[in-house]
């Protein structure tokens, strides 16, 4: 009967018969199967087809390696023997003979050597020492035990390329399983050696790089001049900006009215593009249902200021008609279809390129910053139209956003046109951080936050070697993350738990909250002793408040990754954005709420420096919209028809009478001076009797 071999990863010391695993010296193979483990061949041994072996690359054609130059490391992280195929079958208190390639002076493993140079099942001429079999006598087996334990005939050499191992222990160890199809599966990722470590590990951050911003941060405006909304919203609408649009509106609606549109037009001016830019604001401040209602007359629900700013039908048509390109240009650009010249944001190009460097110009951001994505709502078919499922708006326009961590701020952002041909070959992910992070513009020093979309071990090298420190969460399945299991954080670990992993720079950490939190970070050490609280409920039933550890990492990632969210929600507070025709005019109602969004933060930055109360964002907004319509906020009383008039108390036909009757005594005077005085005049509305006469006129004093 055939025996079987052991395999094992560590030294096996015992001496009760048991053979070391040991490598064959050729192709460098080890084993495979963890301790105490017995590989046992079945009859679906051959069943596993996909053979992904590797033929060896080494010279040596013996059965043993040089002492001293054959370790591996075990799952505790320390050097073992490599295991060999040898017969491990032995019956208990047989002599045992050391690996193959240890010298040896024993009479046992002379023995052992001996039976392995007799031993001859060479195929093809090759060392017969990669085929040893020892067969021992065995009690008789039957049935399904006498199957299994067969023996079977070495196997060719073409087929053993990687040395003693079997061909189901390379394939098992290569990641390769069987499906119940027959087909094999796709191979598991290769398992790094290094141990996660606990947060009872002391880690040492890489040195922190100092902040070296290329201007200081905060607004670039003159602090001894005082800005009117306006004035802060024309730095990124300026007159000149509003002349090109109003030039290329012309040219789109006479372009119009040439194919047959029929609606009159003359040509609009600045004023009258800045009235228009005004009442747009006015409809995101008071919400009605359509356009058509801010015009609406003799009703309860009329709103009166649009009329008089601007009739609905030219409102309506400048909507229509509005255009940021020239329209001659946009023909040309329409025939680079389907060639790299064309350009898909050409009718945005103008206004795009203004608001981007107003943004840049203005303002500098402090340390912190954030990337993120932002969605325009459409769902206009074009090809740059995209559908985010876990975004609350799911189907629009994408941004990829750059903005200061400390107040929402939008520093920077690029329009996502569709699939292209990456620049740097690496991925959309790196290409959109890469081109936000202009070092040129921004310096060094900054610390970079962003969610698992966007992080990856290469970005965060690239941008540790620009000075720039990042942090994100991080998917598992990304390239050249630790995917080892030792000490790995499972699923059942306690709150609170923490596990990390240090390569360089990066460390990746792995938080176990009310699910598992994966971070990666070149900035900070795995943990420092921060706590965070959560309520739990006790066995009783009851709610109370815990502190669990907290890496330091998820922190500082919960603190600043928001940047971008908080201009998301200042924008959708008073948004313009509303229904059109054509898709880059709803970009352009964008750029008006970045616009608007920006200024009303150069405010705050203002008020803060001069130490003074800023105004609310919608405050700021009604002023802006008032200032560009040309009228205040607060409007004078309108004048209305009063019933409070004098009238006399009687009506006297006599004239001899008319001195002394019908007089009553003045309610104002006996009230101020204490005095009876009586007047023949009273308050038609209220019916009390007041003097009306050159010297004392209580009437207008009673109703002031």
């Amino acid at each position: 009967m055939a025996s079987f071999t052991r395999y094992s990863t560590k030294e096996d010391t015992s001496e009760e018969g048991e053979l070391e695993s040991e490598d064959d010296g050729d192709s460098g193979g080890e084993s495979f199967l963890a301790d105490e483990e017995e590989f046992v061949p079945d009859e679906d041994f051959d069943d596993y087809q996909q053979d992904d072996e590797e033929p060896s690359t080494s010279s040596g054609g013996q059965g043993g390696s040089p002492p001293g130059e054959k370790s591996i490391t075990s799952a505790a992280g320390q050097d073992a023997s490599p295991p060999a195929e040898e017969p491990s079958t032995l019956p208990a208190g047989k002599d045992a003979s050391p690996p193959a390639e240890e010298p040896s002076t024993s009479p046992a493993g002379e023995h052992v050597r001996a039976a392995a140079e007799d031993t001859t099942t060479s195929a093809a001429g090759q060392d017969a020492s990669l085929y040893v079999s020892t067969e021992r006598e065995q009690p008789p087996q039957h049935g399904r035990a006498r199957r299994r334990t067969r023996r079977r005939s070495p196997s060719p050499p073409h087929s053993r390329a990687q040395g003693s191992r079997s061909k189901r222990a390379r394939r098992l160890s290569s990641g390769w399983t069987k499906t119940t199809s027959g087909s094999p599966r796709k191979p598991k990722p290769v398992y790094s050696a290094t141990s996660w470590k606990t947060e009872e590990d002391p880690d040492v951050c890489p040195e922190q790089r100092r902040f070296v911003p290329a201007r200081p941060p905060g607004h670039k405006l003159n602090p001894d001049k005082t800005y009117t909304p306006m004035d802060l919203f024309k730095l990124f609408f300026s007159n000149e900006a509003a002349l090109t649009i109003c030039h290329h509106t012309n040219k789109q609606a006479a372009k119009n009215i040439a194919k047959g549109k029929k609606y009159s037009w003359t040509n609009i001016t600045m004023e009258e593009f800045f009235r228009y830019v005004g009442l747009t604001f006015f409809i995101a401040l008071v919400k009605l249902s359509t356009i058509r209602d801010y015009w609406k007359k003799n009703t309860i629900f009329s709103v009166p200021f649009p009329a008089n700013i601007m009739v609905r039908d030219r409102y309506q048509v400048i909507s229509w008609n509005i255009h940021m390109s020239d329209p001659e240009e946009d023909v040309e650009n329409d025939r680079k279809k389907g060639t790299p010249d064309h350009d898909r944001l050409f009718r945005l190009k103008p206004l795009l390129d203004t608001i981007k460097n107003a943004c840049l110009a203005y303002y500098h951001p402090r340390q912190n910053l954030a990337i993120d994505e932002r969605m325009v709502a459409t769902k206009a078919h074009t090809g740059m139209t995209q559908h985010m499922k876990a975004k609350p708006i799911k189907w629009g326009f994408k941004l990829f956003v750059l903005a200061d961590s400390s107040n929402g701020y939008t520093v920077d952002f690029t329009v996502y046109t569709g699939k292209s041909q990456f620049v740097s070959g690496v991925g959309l992910a790196y290409d959109s951080v890469m081109s936000l992070m202009n070092k040129e513009y921004l310096g060094s020093g900054f610390h970079l936050y962003v969610d698992n979309f966007y992080t990856s071990p290469k970005l965060f090298k690239d941008l540790f070697n620009l000075n720039v420190g990042a942090c994100g969460t991080y998917r598992g399945n990304r390239k050249d993350v630790p995917h080892t299991e030792l000490n790995v954080l499972k699923k059942n670990a306690p709150r609170g738990s923490i596990r990390w992993i240090r390569e360089g720079p990066l460390v990746f950490v792995k938080w176990m909250d009310t699910r598992e939190v994966s971070i990666c970070s070149t900035i900070h050490p795995a943990f420092s002793g921060n706590t965070v609280k959560r309520r739990v409920k006790t066995r009783g039933g009851d709610w109370t408040t815990k502190c669990f550890p907290c890496p330091t990492p998820i922190r500082d990632y919960n603190k600043h990754m928001g940047g971008v969210d908080m201009s998301d929600q200042l924008i959708q507070y008073y948004s313009v954005h509303h229904k059109s025709m054509r898709w880059y005019r709803t970009l352009f109602f964008h750029f008006l709420d970045i616009a608007a969004t920006n200024s009303y933060l150069l405010h705050k930055e203002l008020c803060r420096e001069k130490q003074e109360e800023p105004m609310s964002h919608r405050d700021f907004l009604q002023e802006l919209t008032a200032q560009l319509c040309g009228v205040t906020v607060k409007t004078p009383p309108a004048q209305t028809r009063s019933s409070h008039v004098p009238v006399a108390i009687a009506k006297i036909l006599d004239v001899s009478r008319k001195a002394s009757y019908g007089r009553r005594p003045c309610v104002n005077c006996r009230q101020t001076r204490k005095a009876k005085q009586a007047t023949p005049w009273k308050c038609k509305e209220c019916d009390v009797a007041l003097c009306v006469i050159s010297d004392r006129n209580c009437f207008e004093a009673w109703h002031s």
